[in-house]
């Protein structure tokens, strides 16, 4: 039985193996290839091998303990990996869940400001160009830790996606100038442009954590002060700045326009300020 399950597990650790090596090739985010070959180990956990029998378990499995967005994130992962084994069972459907038509938890301008000015008085300039870079070019948390000296001197950053595609996020004039004069008064060594204490890339995962103990220390709302917020923010920004939705599209990297109509509606938060100026009868 030991004999057995070694063999198994070897089996599988070679597989999943097989399948991140896959995901690398096709140029998936390092977070997407966290994600989806858990969802397959997390699947091999539970069940010898993918048939139409055990992918319905897994899903009623999955039902039972997550969320939905959790499930279709599981759901796309096995799907995706049945394509990487050439497998002949047709791909789990998802779960349909209606569109959402505004954005929540997202940083006010106000909000974002007093956050910079916090960071500029304390001496945190670490995290105050390393949010000025979420909020001025709408990268992903995944995307920030990319970014190198020399993408600064250069002005932009590529970015490849799926099927080899290329995005170019620009670096605006002011904060190019801004980081330039920082890395100089620093004296930061050529590579990589955000560093902890140890000299190491910061993580997202240090990143978020960081941004939570921001939120208690300048009390400030925990829920809007993620990452991705920035991301919002910048998009809010832009749409209201610019209007050139297709543009945006292109700059956040998503790849349908339907996906960042989203920006052209207010929030809660907002619509209930408006609401709140404006009706008076």
């Amino acid at each position: 039985m030991n004999d057995y399950l070694s063999e198994r597990e070897i089996r599988v650790t070679s597989q999943i193996d097989g399948f991140r090596s896959w995901l690398e090739e096709k140029n998936r985010a390092e977070n997407t290839i966290l994600v989806y070959t858990y969802a397959v180990r997390q699947f091999y956990g539970l069940y010898d091998r993918p048939d139409p029998n055990s992918l319905q378990l897994y899903k009623c499995f999955l039902l039972e303990h997550y969320k939905p967005q959790t499930v279709n994130l599981r759901i796309r992962a096995l799907n995706c990996y049945m394509e990487y084994r050439n497998m002949a069972a047709s791909p789990v459907p998802m779960l349909r869940m209606q569109q959402k038509t505004y954005v929540e938890n997202v940083i006010s301008q106000a909000d974002y400001e007093y956050l910079k000015r916090c960071l500029i008085r304390d001496g945190n300039h670490l995290y105050y160009y390393l949010i000025r870079f979420m909020a001025a070019t709408g990268v992903r948390v995944s995307e920030l830790v990319r970014f190198q000296t020399q993408d600064v001197e250069n002005g932009w950053l590529n970015l490849y996606s799926k099927g080899n595609k290329i995005r170019r996020v620009y670096i605006p004039k002011a904060l190019r100038q801004d980081t330039l004069a920082w890395i100089n008064r620093e004296e930061h060594p050529p590579g990589f442009l955000f560093l902890n204490r140890f000299g190491e890339p910061v993580t997202p995962a240090a990143i978020r954590g960081q941004l939570r103990k921001f939120s208690y220390l300048y009390g400030l709302n925990p829920a809007v002060l993620h990452p991705h917020s920035f991301r919002h923010r910048f998009a809010k920004n832009f749409i209201e700045a610019c209007g050139d939705i297709s543009f945006l599209s292109d700059l956040l990297g998503h790849q349908s326009i339907e996906t960042t109509r989203i920006y052209l509606h207010r929030s809660r938060a907002e619509q209930q300020v408006i609401v709140n100026q404006v009706v008076n009868w």
